[in-house]
């Protein structure tokens, strides 16, 4: 397994646990961190990924809900949320990556840690996403006011 796999795994194990834990985020991320033998590499990226959510948890979450017309975020299982959250934060602050391998990434995670079909619900709300990105890139510029 990559290192950034095992980071985005980190992540969502750490956003699990802030979904049930009403103290402070950061001291979580830090006691997982403490109890978790990680390589420097994972533990970077994995602490990046985090950071992204904590620090821009609204935009991203609004970024995943534009793109499910059907589900609100609260309604979507825990695992799936996060995940999802996982890759918008990638595809909004790491632009170096290419949108498809943070979509495989985050179906890969789905397989592997949530519930028959999550896969398939996964691509489809990521795929919304990256066209919404991808329309919000290339539409002109608006106008300033005269």
């Amino acid at each position: 397994m990559g290192k950034r796999r095992k980071a985005r795994e980190c992540a969502l194990q750490i956003l699990f646990q802030l979904e049930f834990h009403a103290g402070d985020p950061r001291a979580v991320a830090r006691a997982y961190w403490e109890a978790q033998k990680a390589a420097p590499g994972v533990r970077e990226y994995g602490a990046w990924i985090v950071e992204r959510i904590l620090e821009h948890g609204p935009a991203i979450d609004r970024t995943i809900q534009s793109a499910s017309t059907n589900w609100r975020l609260a309604r979507m299982a825990v695992v799936d949320r996060n995940i999802l959250r996982i890759a918008a934060a990638e595809l909004l602050y790491e632009p170096a990556l290419a949108p498809a391998i943070v979509m495989d990434e985050a179906i890969e995670i789905a397989k592997r840690y949530s519930g028959e079909g999550s896969a398939d619900f996964v691509n489809g709300v990521l795929d919304a996403v990256v066209r919404k990105l991808a329309a919000a890139k290339s539409a002109p510029p608006a106008a300033e006011p005269s």
